[in-house]
């Protein structure tokens, strides 16, 4: 029953809320960002490629490195919420001010993602140790993280976080009370960790796939926002679950499904 009534809530739809002006304004303002922070990404991991563990960085820099992947990965699902918030409660705010509230939103969102990414570091630095210690390690660290994703996408907690996501304006509305100071800044942290809850297990994937995997990002990225916006994401989210568990099968047995966790010139010898 919980699937059925998930399955068929509506995304949210800014575009009822919002002139066409303001709507086309923010869509530009939002794609120009996520196209610079795809630009620093791709430059980024081309002159890393794809190795196991941390790569060498710093935990400073594999932060602003990640700040810059979720920037590119998440704003295009995040700023309808973003514009939504803002836009509802302050209608009588010039524009100047809606912008600096929406930075405030979005600021707090990714104070989220950086403590999730920090958790990415510790796990990265834990598996690279790991790969380098023991040749079989990365089968079986690959097969864990597909189904570990795959389980997740597939349960309650999933569907909740999913649903906040796909419409949060009962929530956004709750936030109104809120005391006027660093509110903004608070309610794009509290979503954000609503975002972390929904996404983190398809994020996991990132380790046997590779944190600089281009490929990978761009696919995780377009699964995300399907999830959070299409009619159907919802049931998406279910075919994804699916497909990451038979990756979990097969992960054993094809080392080139675990690209982050192969060093360069050294592949992995298949089981069997």
């Amino acid at each position: 029953m919980r699937d059925r009534r998930i399955s068929t809530s509506p995304p949210l739809r800014p575009g009822n809320l919002l002139p066409p002006r303001v709507l086309g304004v923010a869509w530009g303002l939002m794609a120009v960002i996520a196209l610079l922070t795809w630009l620093v990404t791709i430059g980024q991991a081309r002159g890393m490629g794809v190795e196991p563990g941390t790569m060498g960085m710093s935990l400073p820099l594999f932060l602003a490195l990640w700040l810059a992947m979720m920037i590119a990965m998440m704003l295009p699902s995040v700023a309808p919420v973003a514009i939504t918030w803002v836009r509802g409660i302050s209608r009588q705010s010039a524009g100047a001010v809606r912008v600096g509230r929406i930075a405030q939103f979005t600021g707090g969102y990714l104070l989220a993602w950086t403590a999730f990414g920090l958790l990415v570091y510790a796990a990265l630095g834990v598996t690279g140790r790991l790969v380098d210690d023991h040749a079989t390690a990365a089968r079986w660290i690959g097969a864990g993280a597909f189904l570990l994703a795959g389980l997740y996408e597939l349960g309650p907690l999933k569907h909740i976080c999913l649903r906040h996501c796909r419409s949060p304006m009962g929530q956004l509305l709750r936030y109104a009370s809120f005391r006027p100071w660093a509110r903004d800044l608070r309610v794009g942290a509290h979503h954000g960790l609503f975002c972390v809850g929904c996404c983190w297990g398809l994020m996991l994937v990132l380790v046997p796939l590779g944190v600089m995997n281009i490929v990978a990002m761009a696919a995780l990225a377009v699964v995300i926002f399907a999830e959070k916006l299409w009619r159907w994401g919802p049931r998406l989210s279910t075919a994804v679950g699916l497909a990451l568990i038979v990756l979990a099968a097969l992960a054993p047995f094809e080392p080139w499904l675990l690209p982050g966790l192969e060093h360069s010139g050294a592949p992995m010898e298949p089981m069997g």
